[in-house]
């Protein structure tokens, strides 16, 4: 059974995003989150360091996936305000005045995949914001039509992955990743009866 909790565990967060050396510089999934220059300004522990004070706020940075007690997966949702990048981005449009929240970011742990990790994190961040007090949710997946998204770019979802999940789309965007045009899709957070 996969069991989807709001992202306020740290080792979890770590589990899924951290580097195997702690000074190491990766993403941690703040490069969506933060403004170009406060995320260049961040560092090796300093990068963990941001991620555990978004973990320790009533609003998690995303979800995190079980099975077992052990984190599979993960998803970032926040409000689109809060995610600096695409909140004054000028290729992902508005759709309209609604204060959106954003599922930006999907991760499953190698040995976990196609095991039903990526549905239930897309649900459990529609939960997530729906009880946060979303009025609606977005992504902005790629349109690969089928075609097969590079592993390194996959994090964005695809059009296919949302639509089963009840998504639709509701603008085109000027968005790239991995070769493939992305596009805005939206859920209502009553769909589907939730």
């Amino acid at each position: 059974m996969i069991e989807v909790r709001p992202a306020h565990d740290f080792d979890g967060m770590a589990t899924m995003l951290g580097p195997k050396k702690p000074e190491s510089s990766v993403c941690w999934c703040l490069s969506w989150r933060l403004s170009s220059k406060e995320n260049r300004s961040l560092a090796g522990i300093d990068r963990a360091n941001k991620v555990r004070d978004l973990c320790a706020r009533d609003i998690a940075p995303g979800v995190l996936a079980y099975i077992d007690d052990e984190v599979v997966g993960w998803a970032g949702v926040a409000p689109r305000s809060e995610l600096h990048p695409i909140a004054n981005s000028r290729k992902i449009p508005y759709v309209d005045d609604i204060p959106a929240w954003s599922i930006w970011c999907i991760r499953v742990r190698p040995g976990f995949r196609k095991q039903g990790v990526t549905a239930a994190l897309i649900e459990g961040a529609v939960d997530y914001a729906r009880a946060s007090g979303a009025e609606a949710i977005e992504c902005y997946p790629v349109d690969n039509a089928g075609e097969k998204v590079d592993q390194t770019m996959a994090f964005v979802g695809t059009r296919a992955m949302f639509e089963r999940a009840g998504f639709t789309k509701v603008a085109d965007t000027d968005s790239v990743s991995g070769g493939f045009p992305r596009v805005v899709m939206r859920r209502a957070p009553d769909l589907h009866g939730r």
